[in-house]
């Protein structure tokens, strides 16, 4: 199947980056929210990370234009009627993926691919909502979406061959490679990532070290681009905290309780970088960017 319009659900940080990639291919892409705010907010946040990039990359100095008007913003689930991809991005939370997904399954082509962009939650709990689960493969995308050259696919026992295939050439078209894996909850990423999050978390609350001496042995001993905090606060906190949730209750292992230390930040509002604050401090005014 060659994939023309694909529908992006969400328009946060993860939504914004995969439009703007998609769009950068000169693919069609249909963006949805259910917040025209949110919306607005993704474009001129996508529009801002075209400029930058263009200061590194002279492809990109002529035709933005063009790349923002291959992105059709909307809060109407209808304008995925005839959308042949559409990749899911919607919070960690089951009730809303469960609603989103019996929404898609309404509205889309029956041969639409549906791609799940979960940070935990199990490809074969979300295709179990849908009327193909065949069709239902899980597209784990890395934060910044444009930088990064690898995405975790996530095959169910119900994904067909025909799906994962549309999914890995799809990929091939951003310029980024496909690492095919088998359904879990977290999958090998976040599986491995959450509970390094949560022990180095749980460094700080015990008072052993500061969250930036905690980065600066990851990224001098280990040559890591970024420390475990300061991931966590470029994925949010709340995401963190939401997919811990979702790894103990599939495994029922104590070792995936999430830090108490961050339950009291997200209760208290500091999210990461989104919020301006979390175990580092960032610029507000580059909240969204």
């Amino acid at each position: 199947m060659t994939v023309t319009k694909v529908g992006v659900i969400g328009a946060g940080l993860m939504g914004r980056g995969i439009a703007q990639v998609l769009a950068q291919a000169e693919i069609d892409v249909v963006l949805v929210d259910v917040a025209a705010e949110t919306l607005d907010q993704a474009l001129s946040s996508i529009g801002y990370a075209l400029k930058s990039a263009a200061l590194f990359d002279p492809a990109l100095r002529h035709g933005q234009a063009d790349i923002l008007a291959r992105i059709e913003p909307t809060t109407d689930y209808d304008a995925l009627s005839q959308v042949d991809f559409v990749i899911e991005n919607t919070t960690e939370e089951w009730p809303i993926k469960e609603g989103v997904y019996h929404l898609l399954s309404r509205v889309c082509p029956p041969d639409c691919v549906l791609a799940a962009n979960t940070s935990a939650i199990s490809i074969a709990r979300i295709a179990a909502e849908t009327v193909n689960p065949s069709r239902v493969i899980g597209m784990h995308f890395m934060n910044p979406v444009p930088q990064k050259a690898v995405v975790e696919v996530i095959r169910s026992d119900a994904t067909s061959d025909e799906t994962v295939a549309s999914a890995t050439a799809l990929l091939d078209r951003l310029g980024k490679r496909a690492i095919i894996v088998r359904d879990s909850p977290g999958f090998v990423t976040n599986r491995v990532l959450m509970l390094t999050i949560n022990e180095a978390i749980a460094v700080v609350e015990e008072g052993v070290a500061e969250p930036s001496d905690v980065d600066a042995i990851f990224v001098g001993c280990f040559s890591h681009a970024m420390g475990p905090l300061a991931t966590a606060d470029l994925i949010g906190l709340d995401t963190i905290l939401r997919s811990l949730d979702v790894l103990q209750d599939s495994f029922g292992d104590p070792k995936f309780a999430a830090s108490p230390l961050l339950r009291r930040m997200v209760e208290s509002g500091r999210l990461g970088r989104k919020s301006g604050g979390g175990f580092f401090d960032y610029d507000v005014r580059s909240k969204g960017r």
